[in-house]
């Protein structure tokens, strides 16, 4: 019986280990394919000009433009509302509130919505009913901002990467021993006073983590903007709230789908794809670089 247990183990440490590097080469190959033909079209033309002929030429600056503005109102959307929502149901509701259970189960389950989803609920809450009633209380019924727009993409990107920062905010406060607390309330500081003096710096490494693993995830999504801001082709740059932009993702999207001529476009397709992925790439690293600094300065007492 043991024998058998031994080689069914083996069996399945086999299975998993196969599919593993299955996956890894996968990925090697696909990254491999995009890196060899993206580096041959990449050039500063490419990062600095607007798209020109179809999309067959020029740049993609408005692309990147897009993005990098699209990813940073998110941040300022998500990350504070995420923030807080984790330092009240950690630090503030009471241990055994079915409300704050309830709220935490339903935060889990917002992370496994599809993406999709969470594009139709922008299109007819933040459009529709949001930007439609600013229209009509104060522009007289005007089309102002009851239509696709950077801002109701940013506000839905930071629905979808809200679970993110809001999990990452509480494990890393749940990390803090709860003898920290005590000592610093003992000493006569209030409780907010402990928060920020005592936990937030403690538990910034994980905090940074969780809202930069959000950006990195915002910034490759594309089903949430195809209905609530994305452009097609436009080669002027959003100047206000309520403009359409274009996004390296849905340029991606829109060059391997809806271009007239695919193999005019393939480079510039192939080229975009690197940008998007360096820029992720770089967003995570830039997670791992914040996360060990901060341990390091802790460390040391700085």
């Amino acid at each position: 019986m043991s024998r058998t247990a031994s080689w069914v183990g083996r069996f399945f440490v086999l299975l998993s280990g196969s599919a593993c590097l299955l996956i890894v080469v996968m990925v090697a190959v696909i990254l491999g394919d995009i890196g060899r033909h993206g580096a041959e079209r990449l050039s500063w033309r490419l990062l600095s000009e607007s798209p020109q002929a179809g999309m067959t030429e020029g740049g993609i600056f408005p692309a990147i433009f897009g993005t990098a503005v699209l990813v940073l109102l998110m941040t300022l959307a998500v990350v504070p509302f995420g923030v807080a929502t984790a330092l009240y149901m950690h630090e503030y509701a009471p241990k055994r509130s079915r409300l704050v259970g309830l709220v935490r189960t339903a935060i889990q389950n917002l992370a496994g919505v599809p993406a999709i989803v969470f594009g139709l609920f922008g299109l007819g809450f933040f459009v529709e009913f949001v930007g439609r009633g600013i229209d009509r209380t104060f522009y007289a019924g005007k089309l102002a901002y009851g239509q696709p727009a950077i801002l109701w993409a940013s506000l839905t990107m930071a629905l979808l990467t809200l679970p993110t920062v809001v999990i990452a905010t509480e494990e890393a406060l749940r990390a803090i021993p709860q003898p920290f607390r005590e000592v610093a309330l003992s000493l006569g500081a209030t409780r907010w006073q402990t928060l920020r003096r005592v936990v937030l710096p403690q538990a910034l490494g994980g905090i940074l983590t969780g809202a930069i693993l959000a950006v990195s995830r915002g910034a490759g999504e594309v089903a949430p903007i195809l209905f609530t801001g994305a452009a097609y082709f436009l080669p002027e740059l959003p100047a206000r709230l309520n403009d359409q932009f274009m996004e390296l993702g849905y340029h991606v999207y829109v060059l391997a789908t809806q271009s007239p001529d695919v193999e005019a476009t393939k480079p510039l397709l192939y080229a975009t794809a690197l940008v998007l992925l360096l820029l992720t790439f770089a967003l995570n690293f830039t997670a791992i670089l914040l996360r060990a600094r901060i341990r390091r300065r802790l460390r040391h007492g700085r």
